[in-house]
């Protein structure tokens, strides 16, 4: 996709994507209840995916990122609004008439069944003939690795295994879009990094447009190219991977993309040095010794030890700012240090010195 990018209410967007978007929402609203007091799951929605792009819807829990999904897929109709696949109003087309398909948390595989012919199955209901499936679910098991297991049950298969034969089964298919709702969530931590690096490789292959919903911050940014963040049905921010998260729009986004130290009113004031509300990622503040002297351009403020938290490979800790003009209570800041040498010699209660770029204060003031 071209690097120019083009401005949108919610930051920056690929002008390939603006121009000829994939997927394409506009003004979507979707409620559920009863229309005189209605809940309100997505409000609003506008947002465009370009081809081949690697997706994440991203929002805590309730913020209406499933029903986002199934917007797309079809699975739910939209109260207001309109929603295109590759152009084409597809607002009012059930799922079997949208060139998707869906890789749901929990894979639906079908026990009985071997996992061939849990691949071939939609090409079956679709009438495909027995050696066309087959060779197509030859190659769907192949590109997912598991060519050797297509005689296995899925209770022969680990968790990450049954995960890439739904994948398979999905992409079997060859749909224009494939959409993944939490796909990774019931793997443990290992196997779940594990198989966000095996998505990417596998997207990338097939080079089709991938729509991953997820409520870990970590797996959106590793995956994704672009993202979208929910918060009670409403966009808070689109943007790239890196940009949400170095240059979040709000306090929301700030918050919830990662961690962050917030400070305003008297805190950003004594703290930052200006009123308003801002932002500093712990990971931009480095911790001195009591007594030295920053870097030039960079902001400092004396502080005491109150936690050391090692995890490793970094370690957090998080600092008391006390004594500060017209601050009744202490104020905590965290830094987190990205190298075990970084923490050596802190303790308990020690005095020291947090230290940070100006360029690290990202201004949130609305």
């Amino acid at each position: 996709m071209s690097s120019a990018t083009a401005v949108s209410e919610h930051g920056p967007e690929p002008a390939g994507t603006a121009a000829a978007p994939q997927i394409e929402l506009i003004g979507v609203r979707k409620e559920f209840g009863d229309s005189r007091a209605p809940v309100v799951a997505v409000e609003g929605a506008d947002l465009r995916v370009g081809d081949g792009e690697l997706f994440a819807i991203l929002g805590p829990s309730g913020s209406g990122k499933t029903t986002l999904l199934r917007l797309i897929a079809g699975f739910e109709q939209p109260t207001a609004g309109t929603v295109k696949l590759g152009g084409v109003d597809v607002t009012a087309l059930p799922p079997a008439r949208r060139d998707t398909n869906t890789v749901f948390q929990h894979y639906a595989l079908f026990p009985h069944m071997t996992v061939a012919q849990n691949v071939e199955y939609g090409l079956r209901v679709r009438g495909v003939g027995k050696a066309e499936r087959r060779r197509r679910a030859a190659d769907a098991l192949d590109l997912v690795r598991l060519g050797g297991h297509a005689a296995r049950k899925p209770a022969e298969l680990s968790g990450g295994q049954q995960q890439r034969v739904a994948l398979a089964r999905a992409l079997v298919g060859h749909p224009r879009v494939l959409l993944l709702d939490e796909p990774l969530g019931a793997l443990d931590l290992k196997l779940r990094e594990q198989m966000q690096l095996e998505l990417k490789a596998i997207q990338r292959e097939v080079g089709i447009t991938f729509v991953i919903v997820t409520h870990d911050q970590d797996e959106a940014l590793t995956l994704c190219d672009r993202l979208v963040v929910l918060n009670d049905g409403r966009i808070e921010q689109i943007g790239a991977a890196r940009d949400v998260y170095e240059n979040p729009v709000n306090r929301f986004v700030a918050d919830f993309v990662g961690s962050s130290n917030v400070l305003d009113g008297d805190v950003a004031a004594a703290v930052v040095g200006r009123r308003g509300t801002f932002a500093i990622r712990p990971e931009r503040i480095e911790v001195l010794a009591e007594g030295t002297a920053p870097p030039a351009g960079h902001h400092s403020i004396g502080a005491t030890v109150a936690e050391i938290v090692y995890s490793g490979p970094t370690t957090r800790v998080a600092a008391t700012v006390a004594g500060l003009d017209n601050l009744p209570e202490p104020v905590t800041l965290t830094a987190t240090l990205l190298s075990a040498e970084a923490s050596t010699g802190l303790a308990h209660a020690a005095p020291i010195v947090l230290t940070w770029p100006d360029t690290a204060v990202r201004d949130l003031t609305s």
